[in-house]
């Protein structure tokens, strides 16, 4: 089903959350937005399991998704963080129907689903959306790289400030629900590395914990505080895709306004 250019600028405003989305011409999005539908994303939420069947990929709009390893003693780690930059199910479109990590939502929200199908319609017309997430899955690539690496020689402080400032990029505001469970099942470390690492944050005025809920107060300081892990991770992703990078600037400096979406049930 094909729809008109004026049609398809109008679905562009209402999803150019995703940036990924909002990098296609009214053209190829006016193709794929007949396909889209809206769905909510609940904290802690397994969008799929490790080994199973991707029938879709996900679009997150003000949600946060984190991709995990799980070992066979249910032990966890987190590999990569997916929020409005990108999109969930990159498998799909580099040749498999599935994938060894675990995707559970660490930020609720809500993301639009599109059929692997149609993803692979559009995807191998070698055209806009081919360039934008062969670029994203580059940016991806970097990001797990780089969280191994720092895993090894960082100390848990740096962790948590990169993980921090990963997850506020994928943001509008300046705060994160999120609790320190949660936080050291994503880092792979105990709760009580955790509550001391956000305890020394905290006390330094850089974040403010209370229940459930992290709000960063001095983001120059997080970042001063993080090793340069982020900061690679940062600087390929704005190289890469730049309009990430001009909506990240803004949402440092500007918390923006919610955007009432209707949603649908999976």
């Amino acid at each position: 089903m094909e729809i008109n250019f004026r049609e398809a600028v109008s679905i562009t405003e209402a999803i150019r959350r995703n940036h990924i989305l909002d990098a296609l011409s009214p053209e190829v999005l006016g193709r794929l937005a007949v396909h889209l539908e809206l769905v909510p994303f609940a904290l802690g939420q397994v969008v799929y399991e490790s080994g199973a069947a991707m029938s879709h990929v996900y679009f997150p709009m003000d949600s946060i998704v984190s991709l995990l390893y799980v070992m066979e003693n249910g032990a966890s780690a987190e590999i990569s963080v997916v929020g409005n930059e990108g999109l969930v199910g990159v498998s799909l479109f580099l040749g498999g129907e599935s994938t060894p990590s675990r995707a559970v939502v660490q930020s609720a929200g809500s993301a639009y689903r599109l059929l692997r199908v149609r993803l692979k319609e559009e995807f191998n017309r070698h055209g806009e959306l081919l360039t934008v997430i062969l670029r994203y899955t580059q940016c991806l690539i970097t990001q797990m790289a780089q969280t191994a690496v720092c895993n090894r020689h960082h100390t848990l402080d740096q962790q948590l400030c990169r993980w921090l400032l990963l997850s506020l990029d994928r943001l509008a505001g300046d705060s994160l629900a999120m609790t320190q469970e949660l936080i050291a099942n994503m880092l792979g470390v105990r709760r009580e590395g955790v509550t001391e690492a956000t305890g020394k944050l905290q006390h330094a005025g850089v974040i403010r914990y209370v229940r459930g809920k992290i709000t960063v107060i001095d983001r120059a300081g997080l970042e001063a505080r993080s090793c340069e892990c982020y900061a690679v991770v940062k600087a390929e992703t704005d190289r890469l895709m730049p309009y990430f990078a001009k909506a990240t600037s803004l949402a440092a400096h500007r918390p923006k306004p919610g955007i009432q979406v209707r949603t649908q049930s999976n």
